[in-house]
């Protein structure tokens, strides 16, 4: 099938159904679908309809030269996918594009700095760009979509189904329940492992909060920080490997570095994500006495493993099948029929007819939104391509960033959060990679890391105020304030935050060995076992001591002065010199050591009380 017409089918049938299964305002009746949903759904098929149809005309007839009736399909595509995305993600993500939209029309007016200045478009210069050519809104935004994301939804809606979710859940409780703050630990880890496969941080935020934030609320976490840890964890979720929500093949396919190269390279930063969630949460229990779940109360490890360890197996295969080179598409395919044969395997998983198709809807519920977003932000990825946006946005940081590789960082991290607010975490990585990486080539980094560094700030974006959507669907779980979940969630998040800098300055924390390989490298030697495990202790120590500094406690309740001296030590550390790191190290060992003693002269006393 050519090109532009797969890309059309998947994303006009798509659009058609969120037309009937999403109602024009969240308070209507949902018990029918009003006539003009049905004129939606039947435009949206039409548009598809027209390019199958005319496809040859346009591609060779007319040369790519947009007719008068090939420009006003555009229009109405265009509106219907504006229309569609507002339904499923609100109105952040559509008023994104027509800003997008509307440059071109303007582009070359006097008024606008000359650097952002360019050639006068007219209307078939960019609606054909939007709609008869793979640049716009048949993009590899929706070819990712096409290739990878809707797939691995699906996969994980068969996970879901047979009984995937409730293991993680009860694997994780019997792990890590009974211990201090043992709930919370619990959310982290299953979140991570199931945001890691279904590929939408709020849709993971929604599946799984709904059983761990009552949780943490129970033994006495308070509420905006306990949607806070679903809501971080769920973010956390996505740059995980193996899967990484489907990102780490649109990687793979975007930069031409191979799927076990960019695996391998995420591996290190993503668990150094969840030990600073992790402390965090130890910590503040530690502050707040909050004990775990008592033992007899939990599912113990043996009797979790033998009721749904078998629903592993589809998680070894596909890791198996993905080392092995098996086409990425081709790889989910068969882990879905894998997830079905091996919930035979135990009868409470068993997955029948009717679960399979429960779960072939519940996957393509799931993955409307995402499909709609690929769409819009084929819109802008249109423009960009038209008037070299991304150039000028590159151009612009790199002038301000004044040939300082840490403002130009910084900077980048900034645009890459305001350009993923409201995005989905795919759409969200497509948009950076497009506009704000090649910032970041103009310093000599590896195209490896520079989509890494992006990666991480586009995604965080959705925990990011003031739009924060994973924050604010956990709020909505917790009953806690929406923006105040926000900012505690960025709180735990900050190991992640601090991370992408960290290796962009200690390459070996990516495994492989960056320092001599040119700008668009796509093989990488891998670096030195010495020099990944001497930067991942210094970063262990660093992130942990942070966090201590955060929640003002370790072994004991820190003093505000300590917390100031370990955080500064603690930052040290991080900075790519070895004076700071040596003195940093030797802050945050002593501190620990101070507050360890503490802690135990005050056990003593208490004892001695008693």
């Amino acid at each position: 099938i050519p090109t532009l017409i797969m890309r059309s089918i998947h994303l006009m049938f798509a659009l058609g159904l969120v037309f009937l299964i999403y109602p024009t305002f969240k308070n209507q009746d949902r018990t029918k679908i009003p006539i003009y949903d049905w004129v939606f759904f039947a435009l949206s098929l039409s548009s598809f309809i027209y390019l199958f149809v005319e496809y040859d005309n346009i591609m060779t007839t007319r040369g790519g030269i947009p007719n008068t009736m090939d420009i006003a399909m555009s229009i109405l595509t265009v509106l219907l996918v504006l229309e569609g995305a507002r339904r499923v993600t609100g109105l952040i993500l559509p008023i994104l594009a027509l800003i997008f939209l509307a440059y071109p029309f303007f582009s070359h007016a006097e008024f606008l700095p000359r650097i952002m200045m360019t050639r006068e478009f007219d209307f078939g210069d960019i609606f054909g760009q939007i709609y008869t050519k793979t640049e716009g809104l048949f993009s590899t935004a929706i070819g990712a979509s096409v290739q990878y994301i809707f797939l691995f939804i699906l996969f994980g809606a068969f996970l879901g189904k047979s009984g995937m979710g409730q293991f993680f859940n009860d694997l994780s409780l019997a792990l890590a329940g009974h211990r201090q703050g043992g709930p919370a630990k619990v959310a982290v880890i299953s979140s991570a492992f199931m945001g890691s496969i279904n590929g939408s941080a709020v849709a993971n935020v929604v599946g799984t909060g709904a059983f761990t934030i009552p949780l943490m609320k129970k033994i006495g976490y308070e509420k905006n920080f306990a949607g806070a840890v679903e809501a971080s964890s769920s973010i956390g979720g996505q740059i995980l490997p193996p899967v990484m929500g489907a990102s780490a093949f649109i990687m793979a396919e975007t930069t031409g570095i191979s799927y076990g190269t960019i695996a391998l390279a995420a591996a290190i930063p993503a668990l150094l994500f969840f030990l600073g969630s992790l402390a965090q949460v130890h910590f503040r229990a530690g502050r707040s006495n909050l004990k775990g779940i008592p033992k007899p109360d939990l599912p113990r490890i043996k009797e979790v493993l033998k009721e749904g360890g078998h629903l592993m197996i589809p998680l070894i295969a596909l890791v198996w099948m993905l080392g092995s080179g098996v086409p990425v598409a081709n790889t989910a395919f068969y882990t879905i029929l894998i997830t079905i044969a091996v919930s035979w395997l135990r009868k409470s998983t068993r997955m029948g007819l009717k679960d399979i198709i429960t779960a072939l809807e519940e996957g393509t519920r799931q993955s409307l939104s995402t499909i709609v977003a690929c769409g819009v932000v084929g819109i802008i990825i249109a423009v960009v391509n038209l008037t070299s946006f991304g150039s000028t946005l590159t151009a612009a940081i790199t002038q301000v960033g004044a040939g300082s590789l840490f403002l130009t960082l910084f900077l980048t991290m900034i645009a890459s959060i305001i350009l993923g607010m409201g995005l989905p975490s795919i759409p969200a990585y497509i948009i950076t990679a497009t506009m704000a990486a090649p910032a970041l080539a103009e310093f000599g980094l590896p195209i490896l890391v520079a989509h890494l560094f992006v990666f991480y700030y586009g995604i965080f974006a959705n925990i990011t105020p003031p739009v924060a959507l994973a924050s604010f669907a956990a709020a909505g779980l917790s009953g806690g304030n929406a923006m105040r979940t926000s900012f505690i969630s960025v709180r735990l998040a900050i190991a992640g935050f601090i991370v992408p800098f960290l290796f962009v300055y200690q390459p070996a924390l990516l495994m492989v060995d960056t320092t001599n390989v040119a700008t668009n490298a796509v093989d990488f030697p891998m670096a030195s076992i010495g020099s990944i495990i001497l930067v991942s202790i210094i970063a262990i120590i660093g992130i942990v001591g942070l966090s201590a500094a955060i929640e003002g406690y370790f072994s004991t309740n820190l003093l505000v002065v300590e917390r100031i001296i370990l955080g500064a030590a603690s930052l040290g550390m991080i900075i790519p010199e070895t004076y700071s790191t040596i003195i940093g190290t030797i802050v945050v060992a002593v501190i620990f050591i101070i507050n360890f003693y503490k802690n135990k002269k005050e056990s003593n006393k208490v004892i001695v009380n008693i």
